[in-house]
C-alpha cells in the first residue's frame, strides 16, 4: 500500500509527538520516525515540516555547535506544540477508530452478499 498520502495527514503529528520527551535535531527527528515503523518518509517532507511547525510556534529552535561538522538546529515542543500533539491525538484516534469500525462492519456484509449472489 502506498502510505504517502495517509503519511501526509499525520506528519505533524507524528513529528510532535517524537520531540515531546527529547529535542531533537533534522536528521535525529527524521530517523526517530523511520526507527518507529514511518520507513517510508521522506527527507525533504520531514524538514519542511520541521520548518512550518516552528514557524507556527509549535516547535522552538536552537543552534548546538558540533566538532563534527556544521552546528545543528535543534527543535523542542512549545506549549502551543504540546496543545496541539493533545488535540491531534485525540482527533487521531477518534479518526483511526472510526475507519476501523467501518472495516469491520463492511467487510461482513460483502461476504453475505457475495455468498447470497
Amino acid at each position: 500500500m502506498d502510505t504517502t498520502q495517509l503519511l501526509k495527514g499525520v506528519l505533524d503529528l507524528a513529528v510532535l509527538a517524537v520531540v515531546e520527551d527529547d529535542d531533537g535535531y533534522g536528521y535525529d527527528v527524521l530517523r526517530r520516525l523511520r526507527t518507529g515503523g514511518l520507513t517510508e518518509v521522506g527527507d525533504a517532507s520531514v524538514y519542511g515540516t520541521l520548518r512550518r511547525l516552528y514557524a507556527a510556534g509549535a516547535l522552538t529552535s536552537y543552534v548546538v555547535p558540533s566538532d563534527e561538522g556544521p552546528h545543528r538546529k535543534y527543535y523542542g515542543i512549545t506549549p502551543i506544540g504540546r496543545t496541539q500533539l493533545e488535540q491531534q491525538t485525540k482527533d487521531w484516534a477518534s479518526f483511526s477508530d472510526t475507519v476501523t469500525a467501518l472495516l469491520h462492519h463492511q467487510t461482513p456484509h460483502h461476504h453475505q452478499q457475495g455468498a447470497a449472489s
